[in-house]
């Protein structure tokens, strides 16, 4: 995690912060989820094309920004997937795919200013400024040096097309967003996305930060590999105690380990 801010939780803000709502200390304290949850209807919501094409008929209904139902994956033509920050149009991927992803960024570190190349995509997507609206209507230049882990994560996804990733900057809102779509749970899967609490406590919104499962070790603890880590992206072997929960991707239902 790096020196220059490292609480990505709301129980470290001051009253004042949160009155003016999660959204600039969120950004300038943590990163986090894709198709998010609309605190105003308690429902997930696609905010942007990249929610609408990755929300599967699956938990809490969603719906687009005018109330219509999205389309499914299928019917993201590469052009589109591009402009909504997909590498691939979205599809059924193996979870080892976005692990072997993963391990090639490790040692990728934090450039001048804290920048990486996670901000960087993240920025250009129009998820972002539907995430900066989300939470207070800030420039998404905010996220540019901000706390990058769930943006680690987020294009972990992006990459490889993973339905039902999630992607954000805000690590509460994107656990809550797999808790309210019926994607969340206890157990570490490959490929599952992992939420920590470092107060080992057990409550969404105490959670501090994120990575990707690798596997569960057997022994209590889970192998995983996780951005902003140390200013750098880490293979970590992580105490379960640690963990709140898991939210778990639309992996290729075919896929055997």
């Amino acid at each position: 995690m790096t020196g220059r801010i490292d609480r990505l939780s709301l129980k470290n803000f001051t009253a004042e912060d949160k009155a003016v709502g999660v959204a600039v200390s969120a950004v300038l304290a943590g990163a986090v989820g894709l198709a998010v949850f609309n605190p105003l209807t308690g429902s997930a919501v696609a905010e942007t094309a990249t929610q609408a094409a990755a929300v599967a008929e699956k938990g809490t209904a969603a719906v687009t920004e005018n109330g219509a139902a999205p389309a499914g994956p299928a019917a993201m033509t590469a052009a589109e997937a591009s402009q909504a920050g997909y590498k691939v149009p979205p599809r059924d991927v193996d979870p080892s795919e976005v692990i072997k992803l993963a391990e090639k960024q490790v040692g990728i570190s934090e450039g001048k200013g804290g920048q990486t190349k996670f901000h960087d995509w993240y920025v250009s997507t129009p998820h972002a400024k539907a995430t900066a609206d989300r939470d207070g209507g800030f420039s998404v230049d905010a996220y540019n040096g901000a706390q990058w882990c769930n943006m680690f994560v987020s294009w972990l996804g992006a990459q490889t097309g993973v339905k039902n990733m999630g992607w954000d900057a805000y690590t509460v809102q994107h656990a809550s967003w797999f808790e309210d779509t019926g994607r969340w749970g206890q157990k570490a899967k490959p490929g599952s996305v992992v939420f920590f609490d470092w107060d080992r406590g057990s409550s969404i919104s105490a959670i501090d930060h994120v990575g990707i499962v690798v596997k569960d070790n057997g022994d209590g603890t889970v192998k995983t590999i996780e951005g902003n880590t140390s200013n750098e992206v880490q293979k970590k072997t992580r105490d379960k105690s640690l963990i709140v929960g898991y939210g778990y991707p639309d992996y290729n239902p075919e896929y055997k380990a």
